[in-house]
């Protein structure tokens, strides 16, 4: 087991950063490591035993974090996306593969075509979720239909293991009646909805932060041990004991202690996806697979496309976002395991599904790449104009969040057009407000810049809220646009001190002015007159200012700059002394 723990890890190491750094995405690192460790490669990890294990645990463990974040009053407040996109797409997607399995094979019955039919209309929620995270899109009205298609999947996830249970053949002594599935999920759903508070409070009464974790883990196995013993996954028991701890009040505590373990889980899962490909199957027949992968991705995009597209989204918006569900998902070598168990597939057919559902998750991150380079529009930006149109702005304010609102009031009232970028958008719609262009899309990117106006732009307000991307964005504008003036939001003091040492000779540190006039209010309210708060919460900017600027004009060490900041406390001291004498 051990020797097995390193060979994952190992393998992780060496794929994940490689497929990033060709901008492939961790998940396709992930896929083709597990390939190459698998049976069909170097069989580092042989025994088919095994690998069943490490792939059960990684779909148990990942379904319970999925389940885990679907809080039944989100799903409420998306209930109308939810059950029109996601059930037309999960509808129209699996009719017409279920009609195309029928019409081209002559071997499988119409219930195992069904079967299949739902299996590859779902997507993988893992897989989309990252990706409309890296491109920045989740947060956005197209990024959250795609959302609500996965939530509405996520959620089907159990009658489709029901329906699969219910069209297979008995196997006496082997599996249970359907019926008893079904009772299986409505009583652990009842019982936990009861039960499951009252057993939290009293393990945070009376154990700490390892013995919390440890019931949740022992609720997960619980669940999942009953479903399986009423003849379903053991992935299913884990999902509900998610549903039923997003709905306690302990969420939040239990999401602090599984987040660090959340992405190395899911690592797991998708290694053990790609150890389950059978190779031997595409090689056999490397057309059909890749044939069949991508009809398949065709398929759901043009389906999911529509679907976005009747909901007022831009074509380019609505393409980028069918794309990133396009593939097959997780969820299908449930539904594929449960199928071959019940006798409704053949292994070699589950097999086969399961390969190009593997290929789709392979094609997904180039489909999307390409999709980008043709486009030229990375990140989905597009551009929401109002009916004021202003070709050559003063001012752009890039980052449209608390900081910047209030500077782009000031700048209204006074007349002075501004364009805004922003990357929310909740933001967007705000912005519209104001009657300015507003670009949508990742300010730190050099076409977006020009598309905003930046050539002719006098002034930039840099105000996004990701420290990293405003220095990386500021670095830009000193390499490439040099006579833009810049004013930048300084997240901190080191953050002011890495500014100013990149030539940002305007910038605001966004909590200090705030914290000054705090302290004045104070100092009045235990007893000191205005003028004297006044002048000592300026004596205080003006020595914190001074101390700043040797700060930056000076390169100082770790051991240098507590020492430095040891003396400023004490001349503070002195300066405070000497006034009041």
């Amino acid at each position: 087991m051990l020797e097995t723990a390193i060979v994952f890890l190992a393998a992780t190491l060496i794929a994940v950063p490689l497929f990033k750094g060709l901008k492939l995405g961790a998940i396709l690192g992930y896929l083709c490591a597990g390939v190459i460790i698998g049976p069909s490669v170097l069989s580092l990890v042989g025994d088919a035993e095994t690998i069943l294990h490490f792939a059960e645990l990684g779909v148990v463990l990942m379904l319970f974090v999925i389940g885990l974040e679907l809080e039944p009053k989100r799903l409420w407040q998306m209930r109308n996306k939810i059950l029109v996109t996601g059930g037309m797409q999960l509808i129209l997607s699996a009719l017409i593969i279920s009609l195309a399995i029928i019409a081209f094979s002559n071997t499988l019955s119409i219930s195992a075509s069904i079967v299949i039919g739902l299996a590859l209309a779902l997507s993988s929620t893992a897989f989309a979720v990252q990706l409309m995270t890296e491109q920045n899109i989740l947060r956005t009205e197209p990024g959250q239909q795609g959302f609500s298609v996965l939530l509405m999947q996520d959620v089907a996830v159990i009658p489709i293991l029901l329906l699969t249970a219910a069209l297979a053949p008995m196997q006496m002594g082997e599996t249970q009646p359907w019926w008893v599935g079904a009772v299986a999920v409505i009583g652990v759903l009842v019982v936990g909805f009861y039960l499951i508070n009252p057993f939290l409070q009293l393990i945070a009464k009376y154990g700490s932060n390892e013995v919390m974790t440890a019931a949740a883990l022992f609720i997960v196995l619980v669940t999942a041990m009953i479903m399986y013993k009423a003849g379903l996954s053991m992935g299913m028991g884990a999902f509900i004991a998610g549903i039923l701890l997003a709905d306690s009040s302990f969420k939040h505590q239990l999401e602090t202690e599984i987040e660090p373990f959340k992405g190395l889980l899911l690592g797991l899962f998708f290694i053990a996806v790609g150890m389950n490909i059978n190779l031997d199957l595409l090689i056999r027949d490397p057309i059909f697979v890749v044939s069949a992968a991508i009809a398949l991705m065709c398929v759901k995009a043009l389906v999911i496309a529509v679907i976005i597209r009747i909901s007022k989204q831009s074509w380019v918006d609505a393409t980028r976002v069918a794309i990133m569900l396009s593939q097959g998902g997780e969820f299908a070598f449930v539904v594929m395991t449960l199928a071959v168990s019940g006798l409704l597939l053949s292994p070699d057919v589950a097999g086969m599904v399961n390969l190009v559902v593997g290929m789709s998750m392979a094609l997904t991150s180039p489909a999307i790449i390409f999709y980008s380079m043709w486009f030229n529009s990375r990140n989905c930006p597009s551009v929401i104009e109002s009916n004021i149109q202003h070709d050559d702005p003063n001012v752009i304010v890039a980052g449209f969040g608390r900081f910047g609102q209030i500077t782009a009031r000031i700048l209204s009232a006074n007349n002075i057009h501004f364009t805004a970028i922003d990357i929310d958008a909740s933001h967007i719609e705000f912005v519209k407000r104001f009657g300015n262009k507003v670009f949508y899309g990742d300010a730190t990117r050099l076409d977006l810049l020009k598309k905003s106006g930046i050539d002719t732009c006098d002034v930039l307000l840099i105000a996004i809220d990701d420290k990293e991307a405003i220095s990386r964005l500021a670095t830009l504008m000193k390499e490439e646009y040099p006579h833009v003036k810049l004013v930048v939001r300084a997240r901190d003091r080191m953050h002011a001190t890495e500014l100013a040492k990149l030539g940002i000779k305007h910038f605001v540190r966004e909590t200090f002015h705030s914290g000054l006039q705090a302290a004045t209010m104070v100092l009045e309210l235990v007893g000191h007159s205005e003028n004297s708060a006044k002048t000592m919460t300026e004596t205080f900017a003006n020595h914190d200012n001074e101390m700043l600027d040797v700060s930056i004009n000076e390169e100082m060490g770790l051991d240098a700059l507590i020492q430095h900041n040891v003396e400023s406390r004490a001349a503070l001291k002195d300066l405070f002394k000497n006034d009041q004498t």
